[in-house]
């Protein structure tokens, strides 16, 4: 690999994961404007998702995987799992707004899935900590594969499951 190709593949994970790990912490403390964590409990709650709380961690936990993709630390499994987040935010929050990201819609967070499907794709690059870890198993293309394979399952799931059915009331009688 070519300084060139190391240095870009920088510029994307660097900032593909900043742009992540804002939102991630913007939902978790509320920094920069962002819901913090009760407001965004009630936002999953409000998109239909069960258990609450799972789901509330889940989307936090999948935003800060941002950090990871800054430092290329396990790369596969944190590019994997943005890109399922990104799945997730695509169709529950932006799809029926359209496409630009004026309204509301998909431009932006395609983009972020791209972003991180292209390093899933590529890896880090030589300037990670991947470089240095022994993880050379994550970078075997089956089992990079079937990580990217197993958070797209999982994201397709999360975001077209509909919603469990509301509990019926209970009688007074």
């Amino acid at each position: 690999m070519t300084i060139e190709s190391d240095v870009a593949l920088m510029a994307l994970r660097v900032t593909i994961g900043a742009v992540f790990a804002a939102h991630g912490l913007q939902k978790l403390f509320g920094w920069w404007g962002g819901p913090g964590w009760e407001v965004w409990k009630g936002a999953i709650g409000r998109m239909g998702f069960r258990p609450i709380l799972f789901w509330t961690a889940i989307s936090v936990l999948a935003e800060l995987a941002g950090i990871a993709l800054i430092l290329g630390l396990l790369v596969p499994i944190a590019a994997a799992g943005l890109v399922a987040q990104s799945i997730v935010i695509i169709k529950k929050v932006h799809w029926a707004k359209g496409f630009w990201n004026a309204k509301g819609g998909i431009e932006f967070p395609l983009a972020l899935l791209a972003g991180a499907f292209a390093v899933q794709l590529l890896g880090p690059g030589s300037w990670s900590l991947d470089a240095f870890l022994p993880v050379e198993v994550l970078y075997v293309p089956a089992v990079s594969l079937i990580i990217l394979g197993l958070s797209v399952a999982g994201a397709l799931v999360a975001a077209f499951l509909p919603p469990p059915a509301a509990p019926e009331p209970r009688s007074t009688a």
